[in-house]
């Protein structure tokens, strides 16, 4: 299929906006119309009835004083830089010892709008059903297929991460967590994102999604 990007330069002067290094656009969730090819799984798709619409994508200590809040979208560049380039130095400095709670928001800009909301609606079902470290196993699956993004690819990524494909296709193929992720995106919007991906360290913005940044913002916040 093909697939269409924003990805936007940095330095956008905007007051009060945040994420501006990273990718901008504006527009609503999925239209909807994904027909999804399973490929070899050969799924027989149907609509999921019980997505848990409150269900959060987190890591580290839930008690933690220092919160890290991650806004992205699946279907921009630099979302994917973030995720498999620098959130594993964060991971492994600040999550695995459990200093701090790491929670995961859909901003869906969208960059694409046809797989925006499909593909975090897949990463939410896996987290959903298989827990946390599947979600964020899928979702850096998920990021290295950007651009490639279809039924084949969503199932793949599900079983890198150990959970079930058919039903993380069923869930993109219906965007049955759609209301989740746009739920995200008005909390986003309500803080000042505009663009991804966007970090916060107890409601602070980080200037960037370099390693380095975020590092030394929850240092100071520890």
């Amino acid at each position: 299929m093909e697939h269409t990007r924003r990805a936007m330069l940095s330095g956008v002067a905007a007051g009060g906006v945040v994420g501006v290094t990273g990718c901008l656009g504006g527009g609503g969730g999925s239209d909807g119309g994904n027909t999804l090819d399973t490929g070899e799984y050969d799924c027989d798709l149907s609509e999921p009835t019980d997505p848990d619409l409150e269900y959060r994508p987190t890591l580290g200590d839930p008690e933690a004083d220092v919160v890290v809040r991650a806004f992205e979208d699946f279907t921009c560049g630099h979302c994917a830089t973030y995720k498999l380039e620098h959130f594993p130095s964060v991971r492994e400095e600040f999550i695995e010892s459990e200093e701090i709670r790491y929670e995961h928001w859909d901003f869906p800009i969208p960059v694409d709008e046809e797989w925006a909301v499909p593909v975090a609606s897949a990463a939410r079902g896996v987290g959903d059903r298989a827990g946390a470290e599947a979600f964020f196993a899928f979702s850096s699956a998920a990021y290295e297929s950007q651009g490639e993004y279809g039924g084949e690819a969503l199932g793949a990524a599900a079983e890198t991460a150990g959970a079930d494909p058919c039903a993380a296709i069923a869930d993109a193929q219906f965007a049955a967590y759609e209301e989740a992720s746009m739920s995200d995106r008005d909390e986003g919007e309500s803080i000042g994102v505009r663009g991804t991906p966007a970090i916060f360290v107890n409601g602070e913005a980080v200037d960037g999604y370099d390693s380095g940044t975020i590092i030394d913002a929850i240092e100071s916040a520890l």
